[in-house]
């Protein structure tokens, strides 16, 4: 499959004028007669960045969302309003509500800002799974990734309710998987599940471990340095040509990537671009 890899939403951006960050995920996947977005950010730069990189979001039909927070969910809405229905895929528990907890006990909501059954009103088809599927000719969602290593902790601020007592299991946390001429390209949202764990859970639904690139967020901003350390060994061992990080991957950890891993690594900002032929 021959594709484009666009970053429309991001918390940084790259040399396009005018173009604006924020802290969110959005990725637009285009091919020869099709086109699908890969989450949404909060809302605030999707619509004026796709005008401003000349990417028409009325035609495009089809939106995946990674997992269900704020600011990978809430430009749905401005999406539906502007430029009309799409079908949105996901993962069944993408409208649990969630919250982070903070030291001094505060909870804030981070869950998606809209309810289901509004955004259905506004024009939003919703095709909810667990499973591993194919949404569109040679595009996969890995479905809810199954967790192996011993290291992938996660963030320990996340809660299923304002006290913090039940830790967020991030069971809709999942991946797209392209397959093309060049390998497999993985485009991530968070990963709150872990790179590794959703890398061996690809190799495992495809049968396969060439993968040629991966895009987005690591959420290895928000882990701890063991889990870095031992991400970063282990990533050694798939020789992954393009590993273009971006969002919750954060500054330092990035530079890690990048001294580790300097021929394959690329900052994935608004306005960031892989053709694949």
């Amino acid at each position: 499959m021959s594709c484009r890899i666009t970053i429309l939403c991001e918390n940084s951006v790259g040399p396009i004028s005018g173009t604006l960050g924020e802290h969110g995920f959005s990725a637009l996947v285009e091919w020869q007669g099709g086109a699908l977005l890969w989450d949404t950010g909060q809302g605030f730069t999707l619509l004026h960045n796709a005008q401003r990189m000349n990417k028409n979001l009325h035609d495009l039909q089809l939106v995946a969302l990674s997992h269900g927070h704020y600011d990978h969910s809430g430009g749905l809405l401005p999406l539906l309003r502007t430029c009309g229905p799409k079908q949105v895929f996901g993962h069944p528990a993408i409208f649990t509500p969630r919250y982070r907890h903070k030291d001094t006990g505060e909870s804030l909501s981070l869950g998606m800002p809209y309810p289901k059954e509004y955004l259905e009103g506004q024009g939003a088809s919703f095709d909810l799974s667990d499973q591993f599927r194919e949404i569109a000719p040679h595009i996969c969602l890995t479905g809810q990734v199954t967790r192996k290593t011993n290291f992938e902790t996660g963030d320990n601020g996340l809660y299923l309710d304002t006290c913090g007592c039940s830790r967020d299991p991030f069971e809709d946390d999942q991946s797209l998987v392209i397959t093309t001429a060049r390998g497999l390209v993985v485009l991530l949202g968070c990963c709150h599940a872990g790179l590794i764990n959703t890398l061996e859970h690809i190799s495992e639904k495809t049968g396969r471990r060439d993968i040629f690139a991966v895009i987005g967020g690591t959420h290895l901003g928000f882990c701890s340095p063991q889990q870095l350390d031992q991400t970063v060994a282990v990533l050694r061992n798939w020789q992954i040509s393009r590993l273009a990080v971006s969002h919750c991957t954060g500054f330092a950890a990035a530079a890690r990537l990048k001294q580790e891993f300097p021929a394959a690594f690329q900052a994935a900002q608004v306005g960031y671009s892989l053709e694949l032929f």
